[in-house]
């Protein structure tokens, strides 16, 4: 099955290796996303900041991938500082409240300080 490629345009996905998304057939698979606006390579100090655009880079990622968020079926939320994650609940309830996608959320060191959270989600395009 032919892989196609999504790059965001961050540097880090030629220094580090990897792609924004890969589309599989009818599976889209977003890499971890972190709260960096690709266009001016700045972030917020505010993880709730940080998770709305994590949000809008994963939407610019699905829309290329002729998707959207409606089709997530899974999301996975990575986050340095546990306590954290309840700041974020009123910007993931506004994206995701009607989708429910799977969930889970784990605490665990992301690769550059400044950085809150990181949000991977994984979609199926209807048939």
């Amino acid at each position: 099955m032919k892989r196609r490629l999504i790059s965001s345009g961050s540097s880090f996905e030629d220094q580090i290796g990897y792609s924004r998304a890969v589309v599989v057939g009818d599976l889209i698979f977003v890499s971890g996303t972190t709260g960096y606006n690709y266009d001016t390579m700045q972030i917020s100090s505010e993880v709730a900041e940080q998770a709305e655009q994590c949000l809008k880079n994963i939407e610019k990622a699905l829309k290329e991938a002729d998707s959207s968020l409606i089709d997530v079926v899974r999301v996975t939320y990575i986050l340095p500082n546990a306590d954290d994650f309840q700041a974020c609940w009123p910007v993931l309830k506004n994206y995701f409240g009607d989708i429910k996608p799977a969930a889970t959320m784990i605490s665990a060191g992301l690769a550059k300080q400044e950085m809150k959270i990181e949000i991977e989600v994984t979609a199926i395009k209807p048939s």
